[in-house]
């Protein structure tokens, strides 16, 4: 027996044009919230955009303009009304009232969105924080019975209103949230801790919602991250370990996406999920470069990674979807534009290996050279050398075994018990290995004492 699914929920969108906006930035406003509410299991039915010098205080556009909207959404069967701004609680209850069905804002439909895809209890706690915080300016007085304070014979006494009850429990309920949260920052902070240890640099991927970090992230990693095109299908975020050539590994994080238009609640709830964004090493920025809105894209998730003090961070610009460019002139002129950026496919793979190429460069480029001397018995320390380091020479003496190598951070704490002590500089590559006829009499060779401690991140390599 077949189970007919029940019609997608009708919708219509308004928006207002002030008299610093044009009418196409509406218009691409009004698209990306029709997307949204298609991402929420929705349909938009009709949308309508208004001129006005500012939003009115009653109901955000024109009493008139209301009326009219509402015979609209009477004639087409239309169940809810979705604004592209935030509305006050006067707005959003007059509006209510005048329209007789659900009116909501941008930000309850993002919320609702999130809601849906939340799954790990750090992300339900994050989403019903950021519910609680839009909902308490709006409480209004459901339950007027139970009020001790009507007024009127046998009614004067102690007692505080239904809507101050919820007011405090919501509150309360706040609080609770905030050190739930607390909690997940802290056992965050121990994972972190967990891969600092290992001093394997963190990479990040940033982007707008929908440009393709999943898709990506699975590519590199090997991974089954949920991937649907949807805007934030992708809610919850996820670390895996990413191999790189040349005995180099680096973690890698996949984020939730940004947006415009982001609610400042909703970015103060998922702090601890965007902590990882702040603690990254590199942030690789994804661009879906098939969007004819792309540039404007990483305006906006720049001004997002502003709010987060980020934006100084290293960054790598990353043109995703060049299999749906026509000829490769549009990512030519792309590529000349910024420099330094690449382009790829995460789809079909395209360019991958130039991405990996250039965070094996970046991840290299991190390494030291360093003068070290080993015991002759830790031949165990000579093999991790070898296999996570990159030696230059190598010198077998009678007091001990001299190495001239590039060290990656993530090895340098395990082995800076046996780092040289520099004293002077020199080029290194005047350094003639592990022995020279100035070696002191505790076993210290010229170029040993000459270079090491700090190590020379010159790029003779």
């Amino acid at each position: 027996m077949r189970t007919l699914g029940h019609p997608a929920e009708k919708t219509l969108l308004v928006g207002i044009e002030l008299p610093n906006q044009q009418e196409p930035g509406v218009t691409e406003s009004l698209e990306e919230l029709g997307e949204l509410v298609r991402s929420a299991g929705a349909a938009v039915a009709s949308h309508a955009v208004q001129r006005l010098p500012t939003p009115t205080a009653p109901f955000y556009i024109g009493r008139g303009k209301a009326e009219e909207l509402s015979e609209q959404c009477q004639e087409g069967g239309i169940h809810s009304v979705i604004f592209d701004d935030e509305l006050t609680p006067a707005q959003s209850r007059n509006l209510s009232n005048v329209f007789s069905r659900k009116v909501l804002d941008r930000t309850q439909l993002i919320l609702d969105i999130f809601a849906q895809r939340a799954k790990t209890r750090e992300g339900k706690i994050q989403i019903e924080l950021a519910q609680l915080l839009y909902l308490l300016p709006r409480l209004t007085r459901l339950w007027s019975h139970l009020s001790r304070q009507t007024g009127g014979i046998g009614t004067r006494g102690p007692g505080e209103t239904q809507l101050e009850v919820d007011r405090r429990r919501v509150q309360q309920r706040i609080a609770r949230l905030h050190r739930d949260l607390e909690a997940v920052r802290r056992s965050r902070a121990v994972q972190r801790e967990g891969r600092h240890r290992c001093s394997w640099p963190t990479l990040c991927l940033v982007g707008y919602t929908n440009s393709g970090k999943s898709t990506l992230f699975n590519r590199l990693t090997q991974s089954e991250v949920l991937v649907q095109d949807k805007l934030f299908a992708t809610l919850d975020p996820t670390i895996r370990l990413l191999q790189l050539k040349g005995k180099q590994r680096a973690f890698l994080a996949d984020t939730v996406g940004f947006i415009r238009k982001l609610p400042h609640d909703l970015i103060d709830s998922f702090r601890a999920t965007l902590e990882e964004v702040k603690e990254a090493d590199l942030l690789i920025h994804l661009v879906d470069v098939s969007d004819p809105k792309a540039e404007e894209r990483i305006a906006d998730v720049r001004r997002v990674l502003d709010e987060l003090d980020v934006l100084g961070k290293p960054s790598l610009l990353v043109w995703n979807k060049i299999d749906r460019l026509h000829g490769p002139a549009p990512l030519h002129r792309l590529l000349l534009r910024y420099p330094g950026s690449i382009g790829v496919s995460a789809r079909d793979g395209a360019g991958i290996e130039e991405l990996l190429s250039r965070i094996e460069s970046w991840s290299r480029g991190r390494a030291l050279l360093f003068r070290l001397r080993f015991p002759v018995e830790r031949g165990d320390l000579l093999a991790r050398l070898h296999r996570e380091g990159e030696p230059v020479e190598v010198r077998y003496r009678p007091d001990g075994v001299y190495v001239h190598a590039w060290i990656p951070p993530f090895l340098q704490a395990s082995l800076a018990p046996f780092i040289l002590v520099e004293r002077g500089s020199a080029d290194s590559r005047d350094a003639p290995g592990g022995t020279s006829a100035g070696e002191n009499g505790d076993g210290r060779s010229e170029w040993a004492e000459r270079f090491g401690v700090a190590g020379d991140s010159s790029r003779n390599r």
